[in-house]
């Protein structure tokens, strides 16, 4: 498990309705932590409970309440503000920073930042971008798939076909989001993401063939950046010594971080489609989540047709 950080030309660069307005040989210093602080009681001189290591988000309304202290009671406050750990000021609005703001930060070193959005706005988009780079990331080994809206997580013994399963669902429609290795992260309590390192992204690799850019043979409709984990297929070995599960009751949970997903196993062997197998175990998991289930269907018709069987024979008797 990895714990990233973000410095701030890497926030600039993302966010296009960001400028510098001073510091720009200071944009290398670290973000990390995704939550921002927008002073207020700070602003009054109430610094115990100071949120220091957070980017510090000047609104109309902050900028209105320094409008009222004389500039030495303004440079005062915003010297202090300027702590050795605060990455950045960022003002909304495109409002003027104040002259006592600037100063202060150019004898820290520290950026400030201009953005014409509203407050709530530019706070919303920049604690989503922060949330999603500083996330605590795991590596799975695997290959993620989008089939009909699903991210299908594809598990199993290296070399039990993985990869050539996923180039055949990609000939079928289907898109790639990352082969061999997925990074994994919680977007929230409830929403695992799966994207693919830097250094595969848009590869899969087929044993005997090497790797192959699937945009080049397959356009760019076949991949996907990132996906939402909605199923793990577990592909395992073949054993004719198991009792496999053959109405679908056996659906396990496969826990990432805090969330549990959906886990179904799926054996191998050959002359298996596994493609197709893959495929038809995705529509079925979709058809459940909106109340149709093959498997309770199933089962009611088997009781109708054995107390229909038991009348039957009571008459006859």
């Amino acid at each position: 498990m990895t714990t990233a950080v973000v410095k701030i030309h890497e926030l600039v660069d993302a966010m296009d309705d960001i400028t510098v307005v001073v510091g720009e040989e200071h944009l290398d210093r670290e973000i990390t932590i995704s939550d921002l602080s927008r002073p207020a009681l700070e602003l009054t001189g109430y610094f115990s409970f100071y949120p220091q290591n957070r980017i510090q988000l000047l609104g109309k309304t902050e900028l209105s309440f320094t409008e009222r202290m004389t500039s030495d009671e303004r440079y005062i406050i915003m010297k202090r503000m300027c702590q050795a750990d605060t990455p950045a000021f960022l003002v909304s609005r495109n409002q003027e920073p104040p002259q006592e703001l600037i100063k202060a930060a150019e004898e820290k070193g520290i950026p400030v930042l201009l953005s014409k959005r509203s407050t709530t706005r530019l706070s919303s988009n920049v604690t989503n971008f922060l949330e999603e780079r500083l996330a605590e990331r795991i590596s799975q080994h695997g290959v993620l798939v989008d089939i009909y809206g699903m991210g299908v997580l594809i598990i199993g013994d290296s070399g039990i076909g993985k990869s050539e399963t996923a180039l055949e669902l990609i000939q079928r429609g289907h898109r790639l989001v990352a082969d061999d290795r997925v990074e994994l992260y919680m977007m929230d309590e409830r929403r695992i993401i799966g994207e693919p390192p830097e250094i595969l992204r848009h590869l899969i690799e087929i044993r005997g063939i090497g790797v192959i850019d699937v945009v080049n043979l397959f356009g760019v409709g076949s991949i996907r950046s990132k996906k939402t984990v909605d199923l793990v297929i577990n592909l395992e070995h073949w054993d004719k010594n198991r009792q496999y599960d053959r109405l679908g009751h056996n659906l396990d949970n496969m826990r990432f971080f805090n969330v549990d997903i959906p886990k179904l196993s799926i054996p191998v062997k050959v002359g298996r489609n596994l493609s197709i197998i893959i495929e038809i175990a995705t529509m079925n998991i979709r058809a459940k989540e909106m109340g149709y289930d093959a498997t309770k269907t199933f089962e009611t018709n088997l009781n109708n047709l054995i107390q229909q069987n038991t009348m039957d024979n009571q008459q006859n008797n």
